[in-house]
């Protein structure tokens, strides 16, 4: 069993910054990918951003050049770093492990950005 623990969500005001953080613990291949998704209210979720245990990232074209994801494989843990925050980033932020064809979400975090 795996479980993912985000933490860092909040209020932030627009051209703002927050950083993400989710640990991974249970069973967890060393080889796996972990990502972030976000759900923002009466929309699907959505990717933000993702990273494969050797550190090759892709992210989504409305995040890009913006947010940074990053990860400590020791830790087991990854990491978002969410910079010039637009009201249109607001949603809950879901951590997400991919591993062994199987796929694991974390609670979500709420991060909202308005003034």
């Amino acid at each position: 069993q795996v479980q993912l623990v985000e933490s860092g969500g909040g209020l932030v005001q627009p051209g703002g910054s927050l950083r993400l953080s989710c640990a991974a613990s249970g069973s967890i291949f060393s080889i796996n990918v972990m990502g972030w998704y976000r759900q923002a209210p009466g929309k699907q979720r959505e990717l933000v951003a993702t990273i494969i245990s050797g550190g090759t990232t892709h992210y989504a074209d409305s995040v890009k050049g913006r947010v940074t994801i990053s990860r400590d494989n020791a830790k087991n843990t990854v990491y978002l770093q969410m910079n010039s925050l637009k009201p249109e980033d607001t949603a809950v932020y879901y951590c997400n492990l991919l591993s062994l064809g199987k796929m694991f979400w974390g609670q979500g975090t709420q991060v909202t950005v308005s003034s």
